[in-house]
């Protein structure tokens, strides 16, 4: 027994990753929407596309849609699905923040992304929902949202920015 008063770790590997979704909303120019996060402040925003959890029963273009009101206040007749990842994709988080998201637990997020198009005006946006994620929003180029975003989730943004590639063409 430690005298140190430590308490004992939990072995990370054995706890699952949080199902997920991400949605890529592009606008007629092909810039990608990103929202700086309320709870992202201290030295560097954190912007990130839209994301959230998945409800049991559930599915994920269900969840996506969901999502996409409650953080942008966007409806489904304001996009139109462009497409999504042949795969879900995962990103561990760093340990520290490991009790301190989600309860403990979960290691991570398992992801389904989707791609969008804003069919409607910029001004259809509403970032000011009722459980705001959001403290504001902008059109951003991939390379800028690569830099913009955490660092741990930058290779799961470089692989959907990736795959997504062929839609992000102006329209």
């Amino acid at each position: 027994m430690s005298d140190r008063g430590d308490a004992e770790q939990p072995d990370v590997s054995l706890l699952p990753y949080r199902p997920c979704v991400g949605l890529m909303i592009l606008n007629q120019d092909g810039l990608i929407f990103a929202g700086r996060r309320l709870d992202g402040g201290g030295e560097s925003p954190a912007w990130q596309m839209p994301q959230g959890g998945i409800d049991p029963g559930e599915a994920p273009l269900e969840a996506g849609l969901r999502e996409l009101r409650e953080e942008t206040g966007l409806a489904p007749e304001h996009v139109e699905v462009l497409g999504e990842t042949r795969d879900w994709v995962k990103y561990d988080v760093p340990l520290a923040l490991i009790g301190k998201l989600w309860g403990g637990r979960y290691r991570g997020q398992t992801q389904k992304w989707f791609a969008l198009r804003l069919t409607a005006p910029d001004s259809a946006v509403n970032i000011e929902t009722e459980d705001p994620e959001f403290c504001e929003w902008r059109w951003m180029a991939a390379d800028a949202l690569i830099e913009a975003i955490v660092p741990f989730k930058r290779d799961i943004y470089r692989s959907v920015l990736g795959e997504f590639a062929p839609l992000r063409e102006p329209s």
